[in-house]
């Protein structure tokens, strides 16, 4: 089969090789699928790169952990209905080595999530680690129907699914987004008010949210930890809480007797470790969003498979603002 690999970390260009490799078959309770979309996430760079310093799990690595695409083969144990099945896969490259830059991915056969009718393989391919995380991060602190949420950094790729989940399990949604341009994508996600907050203060903020929510707002979902915690504080109700997945900086400044005083819960969310529970709930609400009307994350960049150290480059680079992903069969 045709694949993208690298054998030791480093710059896109010099450890990524594109080439012919032996087909991979499925084991007991597990499904091939022929991969048509194959999705880059940050996380994907950073293994790549050894941004943790963990290095080489294994001796060579097919990147990318979603994917999306047709299931042509099963392992035994899974019923023989499931081939031609189109769907979208999590979790490909988490503790294996062969991810969803091939022309084939083996995958457990509860991580090949049925894609709805009329949904792309393209977009199927962007749903795996963000909806994951977006639906842990909505899900954690409780029950959203009924609460107001702020997702912070609505309109990137964890933050729109984030909105959409939010949306379609019955929150009221506030997001804030960067710019103008992408007020439109969180608008599109579902989010009933959208601030821009590259065009207004922290305190312009905390008065638009406290007109809204006079009490403060119930949860946040948070994209950047270490730049908005101490105005996180602030917007959140007595005894609210705050589900974060990413920071800047290792070792952020955290306001400890504010959050304190308002008893506050914190989550901590890292994707590759959620409980199969949350992760198959997660991919039927992401199924249920969709199936609402959500039209899934925007996609800003498409690459051919011999084209991946570009891709890796435009996101690494930030050179693209939506989502990139590989075309792995056109």
């Amino acid at each position: 089969m045709k694949a993208a690999w690298y054998e030791q970390t480093g710059p896109p260009g010099e450890v990524l090789k594109v080439g012919e490799i032996p087909d991979t078959d499925p084991g007991e309770g597990e499904v091939r699928i022929r991969i048509v979309s194959s999705g880059i996430n940050p996380g994907d760079v950073k293994k790549r790169q050894d941004t943790f310093g963990v290095g080489m799990a294994f001796p060579r690595i097919i990147p990318h952990s979603d994917g999306a695409g047709v299931i042509d083969s099963v392992g035994q144990g899974v019923e023989e209905t499931r081939i031609g099945e189109r769907v979208w896969c999590y979790g490909a490259q988490s503790y294996r080595p062969f991810g969803t830059a091939a022309e084939f991915c083996v995958v457990p056969s509860d991580q090949a999530v049925k894609l709805p009718a009329g949904v792309s393989f393209e977009v199927g391919a962007c749903l795996g680690i963000p909806g994951l995380t977006a639906y842990r991060a909505v899900t954690v602190a409780g029950d959203p129907k009924g609460r107001r949420i702020l997702v912070q950094g609505g309109a990137g790729a964890v933050g729109q699914c984030a909105v959409a989940l939010a949306h379609s399990l019955g929150a009221t949604v506030i997001a804030t987004v960067r710019s103008d341009d992408d007020v439109e994508k969180a608008e599109l996600a579902g989010a009933d008010e959208v601030f821009d907050t590259g065009s207004m203060s922290r305190e312009d903020l905390s008065v638009a949210v406290r007109e809204l929510c006079p009490e403060g707002v119930d949860h946040i979902v948070e994209v950047a930890f270490h730049t908005n915690i101490e105005a996180d504080e602030k917007l959140l109700r007595q005894g609210g809480s705050i589900a974060t997945f990413a920071s800047g900086v290792p070792e952020p400044k955290v306001p400890f007797w504010p959050l304190v005083f308002k008893n506050v819960s914190v989550y901590f969310l890292g994707s590759d470790d959620f409980e199969s529970e949350a992760k198959g709930s997660g991919a039927r609400a992401i199924n249920n969003a969709l199936a609402d009307g959500w039209s899934g994350p925007v996609i800003g960049a498409r690459f051919g498979l011999e084209e991946i150290a570009g891709a890796h480059q435009a996101v690494e680079g930030r050179e693209v603002r939506d989502r990139v992903v590989v075309e792995v069969e056109g």
